[in-house]
């Protein structure tokens, strides 16, 4: 009477102690992997820029500071560092940093739009379209988020009828060089 249940138990025992699937000696164990001494670390740079896409603008200054220990700050570093700032609001030193950025080193489109955004943010709308012209003429017009910042700005510092104030008109986009865009909101 048990002998079919039986058979049929051991029969699925046997065949999956069979399998291929699981840990094998190979494998270190059921433990996440160790760290390899001998792997290229990622740049303190890019875990920045990771940082400030994700929204974590306390780590990616951290970041961005361990990477100027490590190699010194550069444009990229400072805009880096202004652009976090600018995202936890502290306008007055994401302006410091980033005027910084642009007088020590060749100012780069995306450091001067970042600019050009926090100067709007603080209201300062005709040195805001003067900061957008210089970073359009450097980008020769090829970045369309430059190109609506320099627009939204002019509209802005004419009180132009032409446009329909709507939500899209209040927002400026940051720029960062490299793959990532980023959106700062204007208060309501």
């Amino acid at each position: 009477m048990f002998a079919g249940p039986i058979r049929a138990l051991l029969l699925v025992t046997a065949l999956s102690a069979c399998s291929t699937g699981g840990i094998d000696a190979s494998q270190t164990g059921p433990f996440a992997p160790g760290i390899d001494p001998r792997a290229e670390a990622v740049s303190g740079v890019e875990v920045g820029h990771r940082l400030i896409s994700a929204g974590e603008y306390e780590l990616a200054i951290r970041a961005f500071n361990r990477a100027a220990l490590n190699t010194g700050l550069d444009a990229e570093i400072l805009s880096g560092l202004g652009t976090a700032n600018l995202g936890l609001g502290r306008l007055n030193q994401a302006e410091q940093i980033l005027r910084r950025a642009i007088t020590e080193f060749d100012p780069y489109p995306e450091t001067l739009n970042n600019l050009g955004v926090v100067l709007m943010e603080r209201g300062e709308t005709a040195e805001a379209v003067q900061i957008f012209r210089r970073a359009f003429a450097l980008d020769d017009g090829e970045s369309t988020l430059i190109r609506d910042n320099l627009r939204k700005a002019i509209a802005k510092s004419e009180d132009s009828v032409i446009l329909q104030p709507n939500e899209d008109d209040n927002q400026f986009k940051l720029v960062r060089r490299g793959s990532s865009d980023f959106l700062i909101r204007t208060a309501l």
